[in-house]
């Protein structure tokens, strides 16, 4: 590895739209951990929705335009599981019929990373100094969980903020019912969901809820919203670089 790997930051659309402040957070830790941190512009969407909804033609062509915009860095890091899983595990399935493509997808799959476990796994970032007092709680997200295994590593840096009380749910691995396009399908399904997940964050006393997925995070922070809970919604990244300068995550707004 480069002493100083290049990583193009994969901001995800989510972030873009609703939580900048994510990104900026995710380049911050980057760049703490020793990385030369690039946002290339014609990055584009990871093409989950389609590919989540069957649709493989309009997933093939989305990956065909982001794979040689990506391909010239060391490494590609997205702050989220589900994308990060969708670009490691899932981008080669789509070129079987095309070999060289196949080659060039699964080359880049073996790059790209999920923040925290990128910062631990391959940086041993050991987290940077900052204080923080709070008690938290951590959603395991169902795709950084269960497609690239990440469970520990966000609770050890989260250990090393100062200040910080970390407390498990009773069942931090369940889901919160977002799902992406399942909270729209199935609505009665996910605000039961949603309503079990904060239930058991809540019993935790914690004031912070965090996870590394902001899908996740808007589907509890509007229903959180919804029902009046104290609970703050964060990305793990804005606490462990020390940004909280923006009010806790919200619902997106309805357009009127």
């Amino acid at each position: 590895m480069p002493a100083q790997p290049r990583v193009a930051l994969f901001v995800t659309c989510l972030v873009d739209l609703f939580r900048p402040t994510v990104g900026l957070a995710a380049a911050e830790l980057l760049e703490a951990a020793g990385c030369r941190v690039e946002v290339p512009e014609p990055q584009i969407c990871c093409g989950q929705p389609a590919f989540n909804s069957g649709d493989r033609a309009t997933t093939e062509a989305i990956a065909r335009q982001f794979i040689p915009v990506l391909e010239p860095y060391d490494f590609v890091v997205a702050p989220s599981g589900s994308c990060a899983g969708m670009l490691r595990t899932h981008l080669p399935e789509l070129f079987d019929s095309d070999p060289p493509w196949k080659a060039r997808a699964t080359a880049l799959a073996g790059r790209c990373h999920e923040l925290v476990s990128f910062l631990v796994d391959v940086l041993g970032f050991e987290g940077s100094p900052g204080r923080l007092e709070a008690r938290a709680t951590y959603h395991d997200s169902c795709s950084g969980l269960r497609e690239l295994g990440i469970k520990d590593r966000p609770r050890r840096l989260l250990a090393k903020v100062e200040g910080l009380e970390l407390v498990e749910m009773g069942r931090p691995e369940v889901c919160c019912g977002f799902g992406g396009t399942f909270c729209v399908k199935y609505p009665e399904i996910s605000t039961r969901m949603v309503d079990d997940k904060l239930a058991d964050a809540e019993a935790t006393g914690a004031e912070l809820l965090l996870a590394g997925d902001l899908g996740c995070l808007l589907n509890m922070a509007g229903r959180a919203a919804r029902r009046g809970s104290r609970l703050a919604v964060r990305h793990v990244a804005e606490v462990l670089a020390g940004r909280l300068e923006e009010p806790p995550i919200a619902a997106p707004r309805e357009k009127g």
